[in-house]
């Protein structure tokens, strides 16, 4: 009985009393305003981007900051595409599911094929494309689909143009996961699928292979030692020539001090011996210019007295060309005084006899 009276009055006030309107109105309103306000937002969360649609206008909208969102029934679709880190594996011998598929066979450039244990790709749907991603592949994680082919085909091709030998180098090996990157992004980057990174074991060949490697791989360690023994070789050999080059550098450093020495002495005496020599030339000229001078005065002395004489001859030889016959052999009688002329008579014919003078006394 008590329970009646409480009940009609929850009724009533929510009837309303006194001609106010019912109050299951506005709780019925309410109720409703909260359901829309719940079905009129969408949730971002981390890892996520979201692609609103208008459809009214057709047009797209991507959201990748995370939070709520605004949705208008009947106005807006929102669809949510997971664009966190994902990984794919090609490992095993068998399809097991979009993100895991056998293990990567390659035949290499030179004949010969070699396999990788476990291949692994990080990727990811790119943010910024997702409305892309969402045309070209379907809603949740359908663009994983694209991963199986494309990454088998492209990998199995780049790592194909390497030979045996240059796959096992770091440095080749490197330069080809680049390359099948590159080539993957490209490809998969119309689909709005990024590779972040490829994670590739060494490749795996065939027993006789491997062994043929591993005795590879000990030569080349053994001609790392070597390399090792000629640089430190080559280290004192370095040290040697220095230690030669600078003793040396002493030696001729002392000897060209010496030189140098001996030369500016040879300088003092060639510059000494110019100075005698201009002395000894200055002297000798004084005394040759006064023995000119005193030889000319004496040539003139001589001149005069060789012009006096033969004044005195001529006037002789005049006064006797001059004078008679018979004073002229007289005095030619003096002068061949004391000489004997033997005098033999002549004849012409053509055995002539010896005519013999004799020169007899002092006489000339």
């Amino acid at each position: 009985m008590a329970d009646e009276p409480a009940g009609r009055k929850i009724l009533s006030f929510l009837k309303g009393t006194g001609g106010e309107p019912s109050r299951l109105w506005i709780a019925g309103a309410a109720l409703v305003l909260v359901i829309l306000s719940f079905r009129s937002c969408a949730s971002i969360e981390a890892g996520q981007v979201a692609v609103r649609i208008n459809n009214i206008t057709g047009s797209t909208e991507v959201i990748t900051q995370p939070g709520l969102i605004l949705k208008l029934p009947g106005i807006h679709n929102v669809y949510l595409l997971d664009s966190s880190p994902q990984t794919f594996h090609l490992r095993g011998t068998e399809n097991k599911s979009v993100l895991e598929g056998k293990e990567l066979n390659v035949r290499a450039s030179d004949g010969s094929s070699f396999a990788f244990n476990d291949t692994t790709l990080l990727f990811r749907a790119i943010p910024s494309s997702a409305d892309e991603t969402l045309r070209d592949s379907g809603l949740d994680h359908a663009y994983y689909e694209w991963m199986l082919p494309y990454a088998r085909a492209i990998l199995r091709d780049e790592f194909g143009r390497e030979s045996t030998i240059s796959v096992s180098n770091p440095t080749s090996f490197a330069a080809a996961e680049q390359r099948a990157r590159t080539r993957l992004n490209k490809t998969l980057g119309a689909h709005g699928i990024e590779i972040t990174s490829i994670v590739t074991p060494r490749p795996r060949f065939s027993a006789e292979y491997e062994n043929l490697i591993e005795s590879r791989n000990q030569t080349e360690n053994q001609l790392a030692v070597i390399d090792s023994e000629l640089q430190r070789a080559k280290t004192e050999r370095d040290r040697k020539l220095a230690e030669v080059e600078r003793d040396q550098n002493k030696v001729i450093q002392t000897k060209r001090a010496e030189l140098e020495s001996q030369l500016a002495t040879a300088w003092t005496q060639q510059t000494q011996t110019h100075r005698e020599v201009d002395t000894y030339k200055i002297e000798k000229l004084a005394s040759g210019q006064a023995q000119r001078s005193a030889s000319k005065s004496t040539s003139e002395q001589l001149k005069g007295q060789l012009q006096a004489e033969y004044e005195s001859r001529k006037a002789e030889i005049d006064a006797f060309r001059n004078q008679p016959v018979e004073r002229v052999m007289e005095r030619l009688g003096e002068r061949l005084k004391g000489v004997t002329i033997d005098i033999q008579p002549f004849r012409n014919d053509g055995n002539p006899q010896r005519v013999q003078l004799e020169n007899v006394g002092g006489a000339k």
